[in-house]
């Protein structure tokens, strides 16, 4: 067997990263992207794409993705092979660090060819390192599933102050069900996480005019409803709701509040995301009628 070669991709070498094999089952392959458009679109960079050559050809790749204006990843999000074991030395020979997320087709254990693709992906992810943090649900709404009317309960305010929302953010986080959150607190502390949370709404392309802090009929803050945009799709930003206001389904407010400002600019799409343990949050999407388009598994 030849020498391994890992390198990062060079300009104009699109077709080479896509000439591995791919049945189409999993990753964005199994929704109908390609590197190469997304690249032309500025996703993707050549040096934060990789391959693993072996006798000129590619046994694995993997491509890192961030926002225009970020010096260093964001996420892995790209990652398949033919060669196991190159895969494994891929992950490990870039100097590349960032989350993996793998996107799958809802319902994907139910379909073995399916599983064994995601299953070997999750596998190689491991064997070099990273451990599974969660599984999401990731949906997309379209102006036919329709805006439930606003429920009333709650007035709706603009706060421009950032140090303000931070604080929402601190209370917010206290109990929270986001396995991200979580495993930020546990790690760094509640202040850590909160501004991990600003930072991320400060860095979607998106009006900071549309969050919005939500109030009950005395005046008592009750949580925080984000519609936003990021650098490809208008998207709930977030939602949240403080620790002695949970229990009476809010989150269910916020979030109709939210999708009637982004259905109100237009828009013909709206994607979203949950962790599948946050039971709560995932029956009000379906509730407000939010279909699962993918599920995810994130690996840090």
């Amino acid at each position: 067997m030849t020498d391994l070669v890992i390198r990062p991709l060079a300009t104009g070498e699109e077709a080479l990263f896509e000439s591995l094999p791919d049945p189409g089952l999993v990753g964005f392959a199994a929704f109908g992207d390609t590197y190469s458009g997304m690249a032309a679109a500025g996703e993707y960079r050549p040096e934060w794409t990789w391959v693993a050559l072996r006798d000129g050809a590619v046994v694995a790749r993997a491509a890192w993705w961030a926002g225009p204006k970020d010096d260093k990843p964001v996420a892995l999000d790209w990652f398949d092979f033919t060669d196991a074991s190159a895969a494994v030395q891929l992950l490990r020979d870039s100097p590349l660090q960032a989350e993996y997320s793998l996107k799958l087709p809802p319902g994907w254990r139910d379909v073995p060819a399916v599983r064994e693709q995601a299953q070997a992906r999750i596998d190689a992810a491991i064997a070099a390192g990273m451990s599974p943090l969660v599984e999401r649900f990731r949906y997309r709404w379209t102006p036919d599933c329709g805006v439930p009317a606003r429920p009333g309960r709650l007035e709706f305010r603009p706060e421009p102050d950032d140090a303000a929302i931070l604080d929402v953010f601190r209370r917010i986080h206290q109990g929270s069900l986001d396995a991200h959150v979580r495993r930020t607190v546990a790690a760094s502390g509640l202040d850590v996480a909160a501004q991990e949370e600003l930072d991320y709404l400060r860095w979607l392309p998106s009006p900071r005019e549309w969050w919005r802090l939500a109030y009950n009929p005395v005046g008592e803050l009750v949580g925080l409803s984000v519609p936003a945009r990021n650098y490809g799709d208008p998207l709930i930003g977030y939602i949240g709701v403080v620790p002695e206001h949970r229990g009476h389904g809010y989150a269910y407010d916020l979030l109709v509040e939210a999708t009637h400002t982004l259905a109100d600019e237009g828009v013909d799409r709206i994607v979203a995301g949950t962790d599948q343990t946050n039971v709560p949050m995932a029956a009000h999407f379906a509730r407000v009628g939010y279909p699962i388009a993918q599920e995810r598994i994130d690996l840090i």
